[in-house]
């Protein structure tokens, strides 16, 4: 495999942990206390794509608590379901175009396959 098919195959990846983080966020985005986290791609050695996972410390709103009748508040989750909709759609076009450009190599070696043999 070439170097720059195992660089899509590695943004293939990193996007997968982008979209299954933000799932994650928004599985969780009715869960008081829970902090959203963030996964970011770079550019790692090789040109090959990394991901950094972190966590939100941002705090989600205070509401009050309506178990306990004494006013007492409660947080909420920090998620964004905004936030969470276009991070879903842009790792899913990044996933598409890594996907496509893997598929058209692939295509080609093929074509070059059948004029040679």
């Amino acid at each position: 495999m070439t170097l720059s098919i195992q660089n899509n195959v590695s943004a293939l990846q990193a996007f997968s942990k982008q979209i299954s983080v933000s799932a994650n966020n928004v599985a969780n985005s009715l869960s008081d206390d829970f902090k959203s986290s963030r996964a970011i791609n770079n550019q790692g050695s090789n040109n090959q794509v990394t991901t950094t996972i972190t966590k939100s410390t941002t705090s989600g709103p205070l509401v009050e608590d309506p178990i306990k009748n004494d006013g007492s508040l409660k947080e909420l989750s920090n998620t964004d379901i905004a936030e969470e909709l276009v991070q879903q759609i842009s790792s899913q076009h990044g996933f598409d175009a890594n996907a496509k450009t893997i598929k058209t190599y692939d295509e080609t070696i093929g074509s070059l396959l059948d004029e040679m043999g």
